[in-house]
């Protein structure tokens, strides 16, 4: 807009940056420690900056993978036999490791997680103890460890090059170092064997908690074997953190390369396997009418009986076999490899095509206590859960997706262990039935994070826990808009986010450092991404931002910044503020509504006339100035062509009247409403003026639900940018035009604030008054530019 200023406005302008510019000088001026601080003012809203890694060649700003990014991968060929008598599992393993990355390689690191339970693991001192009044059993023993595992743990027989060459290599508890005979260059690969053994924990009775091992029914004396983190794995080796070999103490879980598995497992021939992959020879391993029964899955879109019940209860009775059979199973591009084994499961399957039309089969194996619950739900919801996630996610690229029973929780590529048993009667609550529920879709869900964006668990547990948990979150609802989900509605994470902050950390802290794992790792992290879903983005913005993350780095090795970057570009909206508060503080959301003032507009009254004065005294800093650079100054101001201004602007030298004190008056004239005007445009019209304070220092989008006298509602939605100016306090008004009779914050317990108590105040019972005018005239009084033109006139 181009607005032509008057001779009096272009002095004022002229006048008041002068005064600005001696304010600021005088503020300048001031020693670093006397100048004013902005307590009002913190963080909340700065970049990230440093705090995250600098984009580069491998990593982009947007949260790409680089035009460089590279990944190493790793082939296993393995051979097992499971002895289930001895409780020995036995192996040799052939391995080729691709060196992609553009480093020259001299020794390698590999993974023996199964030494977390050796005596001579280090972790058995490494966690602090104490005696309390009473002890049971179990606390007891840990006092002492140690000298229950002189069995357990890797036994490594040998590790050899291609052609049998032994190959140096040393054991630190849960990793080990090969060195290479020869440097691995970029582009070349490393082939080598291990020859290994150890003996399986009991998973359900041991003293320490156990991921793999047995299970033992003692009614029958069955087993059921859960084979996890098994063999010796290759550590991952990255552009951002070089090798993590890190040790495995149970907490944090795996950082692992994706590559293609032969495995063949051996056990008695009346045994059922499901594992990772694709059984290669059913043929060999099931009966005539079970390999039937495994082809009319395949195209039944409802689970069928492969194992049946009956088949199950006569294999627990019947003696056991001493013949073996091996199962042959293959997986292409996974992370990992699990197994399970069991003479007495039942196994159920049917097929599902993904969003690409793509079929998976979808499975579970179950033990007889687990029938009433399993047979009934399990399967489809696994088949749930991979068509969940994929549409939020990609489609689930598998071909199989299998739940196993097994009394515990724990996720592997295309398997998963979950709970799921019934009472001995065979009867279940609606809550046995929910906790199961509950485990499938978050340990299924598992196949998408980790399993395919291939995050590092070690490092960051809430990168594939809260990631997680939050989609398990979106699956549980539909499957059932009612369901009564504990992980991620804001409310339930409150007492967590509000409790001792000894006993909190960021959710960015390293996995083994926190506290509270399950609230800190899984909890939170979810809950803060429902908020961002649905409170701070919105449901179409999230979506598609989060779809493109995963999109990016499906197969890859996200970093959080990755995450972080990609949500931001792929959604236009600047969300350091959300990463900062919910991922890298322990602040809390507590916003409270500290009073509520009714006003309306005084349809009788209006302002009296005013004269106002303003006085500029002329201080020190414009003594800095030359006259020429005053003159300079000046002349960026459009005046117009009068002599008065001329003269008064050339001689008006401020450097020579340092102590001297200039008045300008100026009469101000109100131009007013008639009453008629103010009636029509403010007689209905109601203003709330409301004062908020951030007591638990985390920003958050401010909602307000307002219930009006005639019983109407409505609901409105400040931006979370209000706090930027001042994270402490804001005030503001809000116009209706019906009378308030309630008003109350976070009415949907959307943001997760700790203390409803201060959500509401009263209302006042009675409107204060106040008075309004159109728009103010000014008049100059006897004043500077005054002066100048009369002196102008009496000059002869």
């Amino acid at each position: 807009m181009n607005l032509k200023l008057t001779k009096f406005g272009q002095f004022l302008i002229l006048f008041f940056c002068l005064a600005a510019t001696a304010t600021f000088a005088q503020e300048k001026e001031k020693p670093a420690e006397t100048a004013p601080k902005k307590s009002n003012h913190g963080f909340a809203f700065e970049q990230l900056g440093t705090m995250l890694p600098s984009p580069n060649e491998y990593r982009t700003a947007d949260g790409s993978p680089g035009p460089a990014y590279w990944q190493q991968r790793c082939d296993y060929q393995i051979e097992a036999t499971l002895d289930p008598d001895k409780h020995q599992l036995t192996g040799k393993e052939h391995l080729t490791y691709h060196n992609n990355s553009p480093q020259t390689l001299r020794y390698l690191w590999l993974q023996l997680d199964e030494n977390e339970h050796a005596a001579d693991n280090d972790l058995h001192h490494s966690h602090p103890h104490d005696v309390g009044k009473t002890m049971n059993e179990n606390a007891m023993k840990m006092l002492e460890s140690w000298t229950y595992f002189a069995d357990y743990g890797h036994k490594i027989k040998s590790v050899t090059d291609k052609v049998g060459k032994p190959l140096k290599h040393f054991i630190d508890n849960t990793v080990m170092r090969v060195e290479l005979p020869q440097p691995l260059a970029p582009g070349q690969d490393f082939e080598f064997n291990i020859e290994w053994s150890y003996v399986l924990i009991d998973r359900i009775n041991n003293i320490t908690f156990g991921r793999g091992g047995y299970e033992y029914f003692e009614k029958d004396e069955n087993y059921l074997f859960t084979i996890t983190q098994w063999f010796p794995r290759m550590c991952v080796y990255s552009d951002f953190e070089g090798w993590q070999s890190d040790q495995f103490t149970g907490t944090g879980e795996f950082a692992l390369n994706f590559g293609n598995y032969d495995v063949k497992m051996t056990l008695p021939s009346d045994y059922i396997v499901g594992g990772t992959g694709l059984c290669q020879n059913y043929e060999e391993t099931l009966t005539p009418e079970q390999l039937q029964r495994w082809k009319k899955a395949q195209a039944s879109s409802e689970p069928v009986d492969i194992v049946t019940l009956e088949e199950a209860n006569k294999t627990e009775k019947k003696k056991k076999s001493k013949d073996l059979k091996t199962w042959h199973y293959k997986a292409e591009n996974v992370r990992d490899f699990a197994w399970t084994a069991c003479r007495r499961f039942i196994w159920d399957a049917m097929s599902v095509k993904n969003q690409d039309g793509k079929p998976v089969m979808t499975m579970s194996y179950y033990p007889k206590e687990s029938y009433p619950i399993y047979h009934r739900y399990s399967t489809k919801a696994v088949a749930h859960t991979i068509l969940t996630y994929g549409k939020f996610a990609i489609p689930f690229p598998y071909p199989s997706a299998l739940s196993v029973e097994a009394q515990n929780g724990m996720e592997y590529p295309m398997i998963c262990f979950n709970p799921g048993r019934a009472a001995e009667d065979g009867t279940y609550s609606e809550g046995a039935k929910n906790a199961c529920l509950t485990v499938i879709f978050h340990e299924v869900g598992h196949n998408f994070f980790p399993m395919i964006i291939n995050s590092d668990e070690r490092q960051w547990a809430w990168f594939d826990e809260g990631i997680n948990t939050f989609m398990q979150y979106i699956a549980e609802q539909e499957w059932d808009n009612n369901y009564d989900s504990n992980e991620g509605p804001p409310h339930m994470i409150t007492n967590y986010m509000n409790s001792d902050p000894d006993n909190l950390e960021p959710i960015m802290t390293n996995s083994e450092d926190i506290v509270d794992y399950f609230s800190n790792a899984y909890r939170k992290p979810a809950t803060a991404l429902n908020i961002l879903r649905e409170t701070v983005m919105g449901r179409e913005q999230f979506d598609y931002a989060f779809k493109e993350y995963c999109r990016k780095w499906a197969f890859k090795h996200p970093t959080p910044a990755d995450f972080f970057r990609t949500m931001e570009d792929a959604s236009g909206m600047d969300l350091d503020w959300f990463w900062r508060g919910w991922f890298f503080t322990i602040e809390k959301v507590d916003v409270s509504l500290d009073s509520i003032e009714w006003l309306k507009v005084d349809l009788e009254n209006n302002p009296e006339p005013k004269v106002d004065t303003f006085t500029n005294k002329i201080k020190q800093p414009f003594q800095t100035l030359t006259a020429s650079r005053y003159r300079e100054e000046v002349k960026q101001f459009p005046v117009e062509k009068d002599t008065a201004l001329v003269d008064f602007y050339t001689n008006y030298k401020p450097w020579e009247t340092a102590d001297s004190t200039q008045t300008n008056i100026l009469k101000r004239y109100d131009e007013l409403y008639s009453k008629k005007e103010k009636k029509e445009l403010f007689g209905d019209k109601n203003y709330y003026e409301l004062r908020f304070s951030n007591k638990g220092g985390l920003v958050t989008p401010v909602i307000l639900e307002w219930t009006f006298t005639d019983g109407t509602k409505e609901i409105e939605r400040i931006p979370v940018e209000i706090w930027r100016k001042n994270e402490q306090k804001f005030t503001q008004v809000f116009v209706k035009n019906k009378e308030v009779k309630s008003v109350k914050l976070d009415p949907w317990r959307e943001t997760a604030d700790v203390d409803e108590s201060n959500n509401t105040r009263p209302m006042p019972t009675e409107p204060k008054l106040f008075m309004v005018y159109k728009k103010n005239k000014f008049e100059p009084g006897e004043n500077m530019m005054q002066k100048a033109k009369k002196r102008k006139q009496l000059k002869p």
